[in-house]
């Protein structure tokens, strides 16, 4: 019983992983930086797998009016950060032709 009781807890923490929980920060973040709520969903679903979290959290740090998505790549190039440009870019097309499917 203790055993099936460790391997419940052990799966458990692994489905909490640092990517999921940075979901509803970075889809946050991404609105406050003036994307929409349905892009930032989709990109922050492919972004918090595909980034790390001290990348993520360079990310957060975007604000600003309004914008698009290209606006929104733009703004991350700014941070020179090559592969968070490059999972950002690839996010926002991949959601912008609704190719991204959401899983949350």
């Amino acid at each position: 019983m203790r055993t099936i009781a460790i391997v419940l807890a052990l799966g458990a923490l692994a489905a909490c992983s640092p990517s999921k929980l940075a979901y509803g920060q970075v889809k946050s973040a991404m609105m406050d930086a003036g994307l929409s709520e349905a892009n930032s969903a989709c990109m922050a679903e492919r972004m918090t797998d595909r980034l790390t979290l001290g990348q993520l959290q360079k990310l957060k740090q975007l604000k600003g009016e309004k914008r698009g998505l290209m606006d929104y790549v733009a703004a991350v190039r700014r941070v020179g950060d090559t592969e968070a440009i490059e999972v950002t870019a690839s996010s926002a097309a991949l959601c912008a032709t609704g190719l991204a499917r959401e899983k949350r």
